[in-house]
């Protein structure tokens, strides 16, 4: 899942970036409007969680250019003002959520996540063969037998499981799993996929192939 952050605040941008990173989140910041609205329209979030005082575009502006391109798109308002005449505002703007400041975290990622599951289909469990992933506990079983994986590992084979019997190539991985600053020339692409591998195909029959010269698919069909 990626989630775009504007937020002019520098401190509580890397407040929200770093909790929703250690949840297995990709999280691109921006601190400023001028280009919200543009670069929301060009990648592929799950969400958006946006200040509403902002230098330079309005918070209010950024979500008129939004819904302008992406009707659709989950938003969550996380701003200051927190009058009840500000928060009809913020909801008639387009808003599907609004949060004041000061906020819980946890309160956020719980917003966030149910959000995201009233826009998807209500698929609760994910299998490829005997592999379950429970995307509201986030939790994994192979053969029934629990699998205890890092949040970023989690995102990971989430991905990959919500992409069943596809190729996915590395880049759209990185795109979805990691962040826009992401060092593509880095390995940890193939760092992650083995420790998926290590933890969910030892002694068992490969659940992630890799597909030379695309990406990897992850699939319960063998060659």
């Amino acid at each position: 899942m990626r989630i775009l952050v504007v937020e002019d605040d520098v401190k509580v941008a890397e407040f929200v970036r770093r909790g929703l990173t250690e949840e297995g989140y990709a999280v691109d910041v921006l601190h400023d409007g001028t280009d919200a609205g543009d670069q929301a329209a060009v990648f592929d979030y799950d969400a958006v969680v946006l200040d509403m005082m902002l230098p330079k575009q309005s918070g209010f502006q950024v979500l008129r250019a939004i819904r302008s391109r992406k009707a659709s798109l989950p938003v969550v308002i996380l701003t200051a003002r927190d009058s009840v005449q500000d928060r009809i505002a913020g909801l008639d703007a387009g808003a599907d959520d609004y949060m004041a400041k000061p906020f819980a975290l946890a309160e956020l990622s719980a917003r966030l996540r149910a959000l995201l599951r009233r826009g998807a289909p209500r698929v609760t469990t994910l299998r490829v063969g005997d592999l379950e992933v429970d995307t509201i506990r986030r939790s994994v079983t192979r053969g029934g037998k629990p699998i205890d994986l890092k949040p970023k590992e989690y995102a990971l084979l989430e991905f990959l499981m919500k992409h069943a019997d596809r190729p996915v190539t590395r880049s759209l991985i990185i795109e979805h799993v990691w962040d826009i600053h992401f060092d593509s020339v880095s390995n940890v692409v193939e760092v992650y996929i083995n420790a998926l591998r290590n933890k969910i195909d030892r002694g068992l029959t490969p659940l992630i192939h890799t597909i030379r010269g695309v990406g990897y698919m992850l699939s319960a069909k063998q060659e």
